[in-house]
């Protein structure tokens, strides 16, 4: 039986909605027929060029064009009314990171979601990144034993000077550097090793930007002993894009990975291992799965062709599911309620 194709919008026509657009555009069971942004320019280029319906308002283009799916990519504070918007015309969600700046809002779409039945995602990337789920697979098979310590680091040159007409710059819209690159560093430590049992220690620290932090570190502790750091700064000019780097300890070794390769360091292994005593380098190259088709990374296409199967295949997931979302949003509220708690 033939499957129609599946009839797509996107709201939030900027970088991330351009390269979503990319990647699906192409896919051989998604057509998208409308787009909604704040920008005349880009609406009016759109519609010259790209085969689309365009509309200023996204609670319009959802009602009238009834899609099945709905890309949100706009500025984190509008990620909740969009996603209200789409669920209550039963249409499927990924939504870009952060899920919602208002943890209740979040609670509640979470829900709503579960309710309804709806395929829903958040795009935290990095889960879909080759690297990091290589990782993964070594921490589940406990290949460094029992985690004693871990930290995260992340750093660009996002904001480099001072700017006031940036939503970046702007609290109330969901900016400041927790949200938009903090998050994905919190995102992948829930993934990688699991939500903190206690924050402390925490600093949000203003660099170039007034009334939002350009900075993040905080310390992570658990019940069983381990702890960990993340250091999250977007105002570095010695990066030229954004760098990850997750250093994670183990009692019988040690893995330090970033978006490109993994060293695995071991105290001693077994003869049917197939990594060796000490250090082992593995490059993305050496294990990295193709994908149907690369912009910017295999990740990128890997997160988005999961969300369609998912749909295709009416299989509801936690893949970066909005409950997995809401739980990265609660890992940043306490981050900042620690800051916040200490007379900041």
């Amino acid at each position: 039986m033939e499957i129609s194709m599946l009839r797509g919008v996107i709201v939030g026509f900027g970088r991330m909605g351009l390269t979503h657009y990319s990647i699906l555009n192409n896919h051989p069971d998604v057509k998208f027929v409308a787009i909604c942004d704040s920008s005349k320019f880009i609406l009016k280029s759109a519609a010259k060029y790209l085969d689309l319906e365009t509309y200023l308002d996204s609670d319009k283009m959802i009602q009238e064009i009834k899609p099945d799916f709905v890309l949100v990519a706009t500025p984190s504070a509008q990620h909740s009314n969009c996603v209200s918007c789409a669920l209550k015309n039963d249409a499927h969600v990924f939504v870009e990171k952060p899920f919602a700046v208002n943890l209740e809002e979040g609670r509640r779409l979470a829900e709503y979601a579960k309710e309804k039945g709806l395929i829903n995602q958040v795009g935290y990337v990095c889960r879909f990144n080759d690297v990091f789920m290589r990782v993964k697979s070594l921490l589940k098979s406990n290949v460094i034993g029992e985690l004693l310590n871990f930290k995260v680091e992340m750093y660009s040159s996002t904001v480099i000077h001072a700017s006031e007409t940036s939503w970046r710059s702007k609290k109330n819209e969901g900016g400041g550097c927790l949200y938009d690159i903090a998050s994905h560093g919190i995102d992948l430590i829930n993934f990688l090793i699991g939500p903190p049992d206690k924050i402390k220690g925490s600093v949000l620290q203003s660099i170039y930007s007034q009334g939002v932090e350009d900075a993040v570190y905080s310390t992570y502790s658990y019940k069983n002993g381990a702890t960990g750091n993340l250091i999250v700064n977007w105002s570095d000019p010695t990066y030229r894009k954004l760098a990850y780097r997750f250093e994670i300890l183990g009692n019988t070794g040690k893995i330090i990975a970033d978006l490109h390769a993994f060293k695995l360091y071991l105290n001693d292994t077994s003869s049917d291992s197939e990594f060796s005593e000490g250090w082992n380098h593995r490059y993305i190259t050496d294990f990295a799965e193709p994908v149907r088709f690369y912009v910017r990374g295999n990740e990128f296409t890997r997160q988005l062709d999961y969300f369609i199967d998912c749909i295709l295949k009416k299989q509801i997931s936690d893949m970066c599911s909005f409950k997995e979302g809401l739980t990265t949003d609660i890992v940043i509220d306490q981050i900042r309620n620690d800051f916040n708690t200490r007379g900041h």
